[in-house]
Parts: C-alpha cells; sequence; structure tokens
C-alpha cells in the first residue's frame, strides 16, 4: 500500500483475503492499529488540534474511543522511536551497493550470521555453501557460499558481474541477495531453498512423484530460456546440473551458480584439465577446444532431463567399471531399437503416460547432439514441451562424431 509504514511489530501477516474479510476481523479487535499512513488528507480534526504534526506520521485506528486512541498514539509513537533506532543500526550494518541491488556484507559479518561457517548445506566445483542467519533481518535464513576457487580478479571485475547477475529476475533463478568483496576473501548471499538440491530429490530411496519431475523439467528450461534469450546481458552457465538445481518450499525449481563461469578456474572440472563442467555432463565440443556458446547449456539440459524421467544418473558415482554404458547412450539405444519401456519398467507413472515419456526422450535427444549447430534452443525446447512446435525424430547423436573423425 502507498503512503505507508509498518512497524517492527508482533501482528499477524495476512495473504490475498478480501476487503469484507479484513473489515470485519478489524472491527473484532478493537486494539487493532493496523498501520502508520503517512499524510497525504488529513481530516479537520486533526488539523485544528495537531497542527504541528503535519507531514508526519498518523497510526490507522480501528476506535472511536478518544481515550483509546489516545493510548494507541501513545504506544505507537514509542514502537516507531525503538523501530527507528533498529534501522539505523541496520544501515550501518549492511550498506546497499549503489547502482547494484545488493548488500555488500563484510567477512566478518558473514563469519558471524554462519556461526563461524558451521553448517555446511553442500560443496561444489566453486566452492562451499553454509546456512546463516541475518539477525538484522529478523533471522532471515541465507545461503553463503564461499569462492575458493575463484579467478583472482580485481574489485572492478568481480563488482562488474556481480551487477549482471543483480539484474537478473525470474522465479526459476536463485536469488542473489549480496556477496563479499573483502580482501582476499570472495563471498555471495543466496535466498535459502528450503527443499535442498535437485539432486538429493531425484537419487533417492523413494521415486519422486512423476508430475513433480515433469514441472521441475520445466523450471529448469524456463530459467535456461531466461538466462540465454531475455537478460540484458547473455549468460551461459557452462554447469547445468542436479546439484546446481536447487528445490523452494514449493519444489519450484531454482537454477544456482549462474554467471559464475567468468570467475571460476579454467580447471575447475573434476574429470578434465582445461575443461570446464562435471563428469557426465561435458560437452563433446569443449574435448574439440570449440567455442563456448549457449548451446553448451542446452546438451547439458538433455541430459538433466533423462535423469529426471528416468530417476537415474547419467554416470553413476565410484563405478567399478569406467567404461559402463552412460543413461544418454543407454536411452538413445531403447529409442532406436523401439524398447522405451526398459527405461521405467519400474515407473508404473511414467508407464501410464508414454506418450509424453516419448516425446521427453525425443526433445533430449536433440539437445545432446554431438553438432552443436543440429541441438534446439532453449526457447524452442520449451515450444516442443508445450506443443507448439512438433518433435521430430531425432538423429543418433554419435553420428556427427563418426563423420568428423
Amino acid at each position: 500500500m502507498t503512503n505507508t509504514d509498518w512497524p517492527d511489530s508482533d501482528y499477524e501477516y495476512f495473504q490475498s483475503n478480501s476487503e469484507d474479510w479484513c473489515r470485519e476481523k478489524s472491527l473484532r479487535d478493537c486494539f487493532c492499529a493496523i498501520a502508520m499512513f503517512k499524510i497525504v488528507e488529513i481530516s479537520h480534526y486533526w488539523k485544528k488540534n495537531n497542527p504541528s504534526q503535519m507531514g508526519g506520521m498518523v497510526p490507522v485506528l480501528m476506535e472511536n474511543s478518544m481515550l483509546l486512541n489516545f493510548v494507541l498514539l501513545l504506544s505507537t509513537r514509542l514502537v516507531l522511536l525503538g523501530f527507528n533506532r533498529r534501522k539505523t543500526k541496520t544501515l550501518q550494518s549492511y550498506s546497499v551497493v549503489p547502482g547494484l541491488n545488493l548488500r555488500n556484507f563484510t567477512y566478518n559479518e558473514l563469519e558471524d550470521a554462519t556461526n563461524k561457517f558451521n553448517e555446511e548445506l553442500g560443496s561444489g566445483a566453486s566452492g562451499t555453501v553454509y546456512k546463516g542467519f541475518l539477525e538484522n533481518e529478523n533471522g532471515k535464513i541465507v545461503a553463503v557460499k564461499k569462492l575458493d576457487k575463484m579467478v583472482r580478479e580485481g574489485e572492478k571485475e568481480f563488482k562488474a558481474e556481480m551487477s549482471t547477475i543483480s539484474r537478473t529476475n525470474h522465479k526459476n533463478l536463485v536469488q542473489l541477495l549480496g556477496y563479499c568483496n573483502d580482501g582476499e576473501h570472495r563471498l555471495l548471499v543466496y535466498e535459502f531453498m528450503s527443499n535442498g538440491s535437485l539432486a538429493s530429490f531425484l537419487f533417492q530411496n523413494l521415486r519422486p512423484n512423476w508430475y513433480r519431475r515433469i514441472q521441475i523439467a520445466f523450471g529448469t528450461a524456463r530459467g535456461l530460456c531466461y538466462l540465454h534469450h531475455e537478460c540484458s546481458t547473455q549468460i551461459i552457465h557452462c554447469d547445468i546440473m542436479p546439484q546446481n538445481v536447487l528445490l523452494d518450499e514449493s519444489f519450484t525449481a531454482k537454477i544456482s551458480d549462474f554467471g559464475l563461469s567468468k570467475l571460476l578456474k579454467i580447471d575447475q572440472s573434476r574429470t578434465t584439465t582445461g575443461i570446464r563442467g562435471t563428469k557426465g555432463y561435458v560437452v563433446p565440443e569443449w574435448f574439440r577446444n570449440m567455442p563456448t556458446t549457449i548451446k553448451v547449456d542446452v546438451y547439458s539440459f538433455g541430459i538433466l532431463l533423462l535423469e529426471l524421467i528416468c530417476c537415474r544418473r547419467n554416470v553413476e558415482p565410484n563405478g567399478e567399471c569406467e567404461d559402463e554404458m552412460t543413461l544418454s547412450d543407454w536411452a538413445c539405444d531403447c529409442y532406436g531399437e523401439g524398447k522405451l519401456q526398459l527405461l521405467v519398467e519400474n515407473d508404473e507413472e511414467a508407464k501410464d503416460d508414454m506418450k509424453r515419456f516419448e516425446k521427453f526422450v525425443m526433445i533430449a535427444i536433440w539437445c545432446i547432439q554431438e553438432d552443436p549447430s543440429l541441438r534446439p534452443t532453449m526457447k524452442k525446447v520449451i515450444q516442443m514441451f508445450e506443443g507448439a512446435v512438433e518433435v521430430s525424430v531425432p538423429p543418433d547423436p554419435s553420428s556427427y562424431m563418426s563423420s568428423s573423425i
């Protein structure tokens, strides 16, 4: 609401209710001081009796009793006095960087927020993530990531990348709240995702719901489409995999770690020096020194899509045999031989939706084509998902590699 200030109070907060509901709720509570309202126009009575208060703050009161109004007016002024003091402290502790919609934290502040980096949420190629609490923001839970494998960029370059990330705004991207650029320390502060990573959700003992897996695929595709085609500065993720797709309290898929590829060391890979990415998701063109384009993310999304619909990792960790067939190769073989039922023999929900399952396998095979030019854009992937574009029969992904040898 315009011209409204909300004191720090214990009043309840309700979402999306009608005016009649609000009126009834307020009339039942004679102590209902709803908000502090910045004066635009006030009554003749107030002008006559309170000329010194013009342009200030008055409480919105729900009771006609003059005595009760006096008591509430006095109490709200005291609340505002304490609120303004806390607000001043907050502004002193957490400064907002001019030109960026981010908070600039010191290392000591984040060390305190994470209790000396006590609770680890996860780790990856770019660093380790810890759980934190911002006391000056009512104990808001955040995820703090220490970039321990970052290129030693100067302050100007680091802030330039933070500026790019801070301008992103999409429901399928994890929101960056702030950062630390304190001496040798580089940390990022993200919104906390209560349901963890897609990896922990997908590869558990109980098979996740088929419909929910489809929605996660849609959400991830929309987030990538935004990064590739809708941002003012195009962002290529370079490491799409289940560990970098997080889930909020409603299991909405949100891509994390986007925009960090320019800040990370070139040898961040866990498998091959000089190649970016993670085993099982590395694009073929990086082995042939081809340029990095948005089709890199499309390939990784194709692998992720197969993992989502089959509930199986593309490459099993700590596999006994290095030559073990990957999920992507197996899916291509099953599709070519007309035996897609082998991919879902224990998944009754997917079996009941085989037409859509086959469509998703076809989309995934298009995404993992060896030739980058054959892969669709993420915009076209979404159109194929939604049925706006027909999914044609994909070629054998390895045909391009065979013809180029």
